[in-house]
């Protein structure tokens, strides 16, 4: 059965073009006449050595490593011999050969990570030298031991992730290196984490050196830089190891808002003064120092509507520093109450808690200074002779004060004078007449402080007649600073004088028409000596011609004109009868020619009148300083010792006779 079975095989063998090695059996020399395979030959053996291991490190030296042989071999008829890298080649005398044997010896220790193999080239010889076998190589591979600790590329790794970071975020990665053969477990590295801040926050993949973070809770305000200790280790952990260091810092988030030192805070500033620093205001923040998460920005809420305060932050302390950027007057408000918000330059974080004091009070209480006075009103411009400059300094800085022309201008004292009223108050006064219109006066004020202040101050006096309402009236003349009225009755008297002037006046007008006039000289120079005879009307009941003494009328001239002729032409006398101008006086007028024309010089003359300022005005009392010798008439100066006609006394014309019944009438009592 067994060999049915075998003879079976062997013919599916056939078949398939197979040979089992049969005896009896051939092979057909073509199986598939399109392949044909050439005619096989014999081969000449060759040297065929498999690669030789050698551990590095090895302690026991010479070490035989293989033993060469030839077919050809006869006994002492064969040298081999070696070449390549270790022999004669650097690094020279690592490996050496028996000549005769054919014996390889390691002759030094091997270190794998210098050279990790070998190729040498083996040759035999006859003692003639000729070639025996052809060459061969000859392969020595240096089998690595575990002789190198794994090293990590640097000794601290360092990472930044921001605080508050969810589980699993990137940090930083370690990473390490074995001389090893990386084909072994020599080299297979395993990274771990020896030591940490507890909790543990950290962790490390032990394949890659990847560190990551492993639960929430990273906030810089408590721990802001985390140090890790780190270790790898080669066959897979098992090995040598080595360790580094990981630094890790958490990055700042806005997380904390900043807040007042306290509630409320008090300071002082003096007035008068700007652009000066006047307090500061402590705010604590935990965020990074420096960091625009740790910055304060000061905000003004209330307190301060017309801007006069700023604060502004300082970048080394974090402090709100108040400043005064508009003069305060401590007379208009003396203490300011301002409320102050503080927030940072980055946005807050919408989950941060906010803070207890991010807003403050502060009260500034404004101190005084001596200053001097001024008007509140520059110009001043008043209907009244008086003005008023405040100084609101507190004892002893403010009153009494003193008011003075300014002594820069001394022709102001001419015609304005001051007089004190009050410790506050001073009356100017008017001493002349002066020319209508506007007039400018340099005051000196002084207060009483220690040293006293003195401020020079412009006043703008508009002179003018005033109406009943007490506006200016165009056009009118400047009155004194304290006039007289005149009554209606006086007012009549005085123009029926000279209505009698003008007609006595009249001849001697139309003896002078053809004569050149002589002014200086008076109006009535130019009619005769004795004219007073002619214009005086006697009386034959009575005394008769008993009142012989009549007036001298060259001596009703004015004593100032009567000294000017005695005395050298010099300055003009300042007249006192009269306010004082510096107008030129008008010049002469021209006589009528003809008596036709005597209307027209009444009506010149009176127009020359009133327009002249150098007199007093029609309505103003005259003062006569000398009335001649034997009058037996009072003095013409008591029309001013009445401003009115209710103070005046007409009940004695009752007893003036029946002649003056008729003025009794009109100026008794009703």
């Amino acid at each position: 059965m067994d060999t049915t079975l075998f003879l079976a095989l062997g013919l599916l063998a056939q078949n398939l073009g197979l040979s089992l090695g049969v005896p009896g059996l051939k092979r057909p020399s073509t199986l598939f006449p399109w392949r044909r395979a050439p005619a096989l030959g014999r081969v000449r053996r060759a040297w065929v050595i498999p690669p030789i291991s050698v551990s590095e490190n090895h302690k026991r030296l010479p070490y035989p490593l293989v033993q060469i042989k030839s077919d050809k071999q006869q006994l002492g008829g064969v040298i081999y011999s070696i070449q390549g890298p270790g022999v004669d080649e650097e690094p020279r005398g690592v490996f050496s050969i028996d000549k005769f044997t054919g014996k390889v010896f390691l002759n030094a220790t091997l270190d794998r990570e210098k050279t990790d193999r070998f190729r040498l080239r083996a040759f035999a010889l006859d003692l003639g030298g000729s070639t025996l076998e052809e060459p061969t190589d000859l392969e020595i591979v240096v089998v690595d031991q575990n002789d190198n600790r794994p090293v990590f590329r640097q000794e601290v790794f360092t990472g930044q992730v921001v605080e508050g970071a969810a589980p699993g975020t990137f940090v930083t990665k370690a990473e390490a290196t074995d001389a090893d053969d990386p084909e072994t477990d020599n080299a297979a590295l395993r990274y771990s984490i020896l030591e940490q801040s507890s909790p543990q926050l950290f962790s490390i993949d032990e394949h890659t050196g990847e560190i990551r973070t492993v639960q929430v809770g990273l906030d810089r305000e408590v721990v802001a830089v985390y140090n890790l200790t780190l270790q790898v280790a080669d066959m897979s952990g098992d090995g040598l190891t080595a360790t580094a260091s990981a630094i890790i810092t958490l990055k700042d988030v806005n997380d904390n808002a900043p807040g007042f030192s306290r509630d409320e805070f008090f300071v002082e500033a003096p007035e008068a003064m700007s652009d000066i620093d006047v307090g500061r205001l402590e705010v604590e923040d935990k965020d990074l120092p420096g960091s625009p998460n740790w910055a304060a920005r000061f905000t003004i809420l209330e307190g301060d509507p017309d801007g006069q305060f700023a604060i502004r932050t300082d970048p080394k302390t974090n402090e709100g520093v108040l400043s005064v950027v508009k003069p305060l007057d401590y007379e208009s408000c003396e203490q300011y109450d301002l409320t102050v918000l503080v927030q940072n330059e980055a946005p807050l974080l919408a989950a941060a808690p906010r803070a207890q004091r991010d807003q403050a009070r502060v009260s500034i209480q404004v101190q005084d200074v001596n200053e001097a006075p001024v008007f509140q009103e520059n110009p001043l411009r008043t209907s009244l002779a008086e003005g008023a400059a405040p100084d609101e300094d507190l004892p002893p800085h403010g009153a009494p004060f003193h008011f003075l022309l300014s002594p820069r201008f001394p022709e102001l004292a001419w015609n304005w004078s001051l007089s004190q009223i009050n410790m506050s108050h001073a009356r100017l006064r008017l001493r002349h007449q002066v020319q209508e219109g506007l007039h400018r006066l340099s005051l000196l004020l002084r207060d009483s402080g220690q040293p006293p202040q003195q401020h020079e101050q412009p006043l703008n006096v508009t002179v003018c007649h005033c109406g009943q309402d007490g506006t200016c009236l165009q056009g009118a003349a400047a009155l004194r600073a304290r006039s007289t009225g005149i009554s209606l009755g006086a007012l009549a008297i005085v123009l029926a004088s000279v209505i009698l002037l003008l007609l006595l006046t009249l001849p001697a007008a139309l003896l002078t028409r053809f004569r050149q006039p002589s002014w200086d000289k008076g109006l009535l120079q130019g009619l005769q000596d004795d004219l007073r005879d002619n214009i005086l009307n006697y009386d034959e009941q009575g005394g008769g011609e008993e009142d012989q003494d009549a007036y001298d009328i060259s001596q009703l001239r004015h004593p100032s004109r009567l000294a000017a002729l005695s005395t050298p032409l010099e300055r003009p006398p300042l007249r006192r009868d009269t306010p004082f101008s510096q107008m030129c006086p008008p010049p002469p007028r021209v006589l009528p020619s003809s008596p036709t024309d005597m209307a027209d010089f009444i009506n010149d003359g009176l127009e020359a009148a009133d327009g002249d300022l150098s007199v007093p005005p029609y309505d103003t009392a005259l003062i006569y300083d000398y009335e001649g010798d034997g009058s037996m008439a009072g003095t013409l100066s008591s029309i001013l010792s009445s401003l009115g006609d209710e103070d005046q006394d007409y009940s004695c014309l009752q007893d003036w006779g029946p002649r003056f019944a008729r003025l009794a009438d009109l100026y008794g009592p009703l």
